[in-house]
């Protein structure tokens, strides 16, 4: 008797189509993508048979329902809400500051309607759409104007081009770092046109290095806050005031790159190192550049303040409408910023600030109670212990300060599967792996995620 064919076993793809597991997938997605995936399970099928690792033949229904799991797999967002249990409140890979509830609901109604950007509704006249964010960081930090672009390299480029291009910038050699995605400072001075020039060495720089540099096409000095490393031992480095003073004697502008932007001295919750700047401001720089997403607690931002003159030119330069922020990061930055006008409230309800000063204490006592929960789960053996942790973000880099973890290890699994599987899982959960445990640390998770982050421990036990 001749043998059967298995391929003559596989259904059309309009037979497919016609099972009811299809009902609500129709909703959702065209009657094509839905061929498609038919398709690709075919396919599947097709190379099952081929290997000889098909056992029996397959239903329609069957079919239709693993088209079905592969539409509901695609339609999972690339970007996803993550339960950040590193303890590292900047987190450059999972975004960094998370928003305060007054500015994410500050980006969402804006996004979701229209809003007043360019816009005077006294007047009906059309307005710039910096001028509540000036109005804000000319407040809080004491400058004459400010204006803001999408990060601070993109501050770092329309700054030097729209003061120094085709001139000379004097930076320390010391200075020139390279930050997070291996962009330099050399490469991004090179994009806006200006000539960097190089005093010092790599450890020391004097202020008669600075002098000896200055001629006819100096355009400006800078200062750059080295916000991702530190440089010790044998070390000196120009004092902005003395490069203020320098830079007045010559006529010369200087910029302050502070990097992090704390507006908040931190120092007293033993996180120092950070400039301040308003510090910056009054110690006479006459501009100063730093980032949004950072200490600042906001969206991320490059944020300009300092003289008026300079910042109508920077404004006024043609690279500014392509570096302009869009209405819904405007929006959640003067939300931010607002909350800064009393430094308690900021302290309370901005994440990123309350993450890096909540007490030992309250974390001790949060990490028993989950600690507690977690050991209900028969497979895992569950402490608690004092770790060190850091603000991540390329900010204060060689500060480190005590924190609380609970180190889980699960008996069934080990612990590279189990971090695999908190990560992938329907809540993903991104943690630390340590001598063959996986640490949880509290302060960067949310009070509100600790129900879903026991769920994401069970699924991944049981998974």
């Amino acid at each position: 008797m001749k043998p059967t064919n298995p391929y003559r076993n596989l259904p059309q793809v309009a037979k497919v189509l016609d099972d009811p597991a299809f009902a609500v997938a129709r909703t959702n997605h065209s009657a094509s993508t839905l061929a498609s995936a038919v398709r690709s399970i075919l396919d599947e099928l097709r190379s099952e048979i081929e290997r000889g690792s098909a056992t029996s033949p397959v239903s329609t229904s069957e079919i239709a329902a693993r088209a079905v799991k592969q539409l509901a797999r695609q339609d999972i967002p690339t970007f996803r809400t993550v339960i950040n249990a590193t303890g590292i409140v900047l987190h450059t890979n999972l975004g960094r500051s998370p928003l305060c509830e007054s500015a994410a609901r500050a980006a969402s109604h804006a996004g979701s309607g229209y809003l007043n950007l360019e816009m005077n509704l006294d007047t009906g006249k059309r307005s710039s759409r910096q001028d509540a964010i000036r109005n804000e960081l000319c407040a809080l930090t004491g400058a004459e104007s400010a204006t803001a672009v999408n990060n601070c390299a993109a501050a770092t480029v329309i700054v030097l081009r729209a003061v120094a291009a085709g001139k000379e910038v004097i930076v320390s050699r010391g200075q020139l770092i390279e930050i997070g995605g291996s962009f330099r400072i050399p490469e991004i001075m090179a994009v806006s046109g200006a000539n960097l020039k190089e005093v010092g060495t790599t450890n020391i720089t004097r202020i008669s290095d600075y002098e000896r540099a200055i001629g006819p096409n100096t355009g400006l000095l800078m200062r750059i806050h080295t916000s991702n490393f530190r440089v010790q031992g044998f070390t000196r480095a120009v004092e902005l005031s003395d490069l203020v003073a320098l830079g007045k004697k010559h006529n010369l502008p200087v910029v302050d790159d502070v990097g992090s932007g704390a507006l908040l001295d931190l120092a007293p919750f033993g996180l120092p190192g950070e400039p301040v700047v308003s510090e910056s401001i009054r110690t006479g720089a006459d501009l100063v550049l730093f980032s949004g997403d950072k200490l600042l607690g906001g969206p991320q931002a490059g944020l300009i303040v300092g003289k008026a003159e300079l910042i109508q030119r920077i404004e006024t330069d043609p690279l500014m409408r392509a570096f302009r922020l869009d209405k819904m990061t405007l929006a959640a930055l003067e939300a931010t910023l607002r909350i800064y006008r009393n430094a308690e409230r900021a302290f309370r309800e901005i994440p990123t600030l309350r993450m890096l000063t909540t007490p030992q204490s309250e974390l001790q006592d949060r990490c028993e109670r989950m600690a507690s929960r977690l050991r209900a789960i028969p497979v895992l053996s569950v402490g608690v212990h004092p770790e060190t942790a850091f603000a991540g973000g390329g900010s204060l880099p060689e500060v480190s300060f005590p924190t609380v973890v609970i180190a889980v290890t699960p008996s069934t699994i080990n612990d590279e599967t189990f971090a695999t599987r908190l990560r992938t899982g329907s809540i993903p959960v991104v943690g630390r792996i340590q001598n063959g445990k996986f640490l949880i640390d509290l302060r960067t998770v949310f009070v509100e995620q600790e129900d879903n982050l026991i769920k994401a421990v069970i699924e991944a036990i049981s998974n």
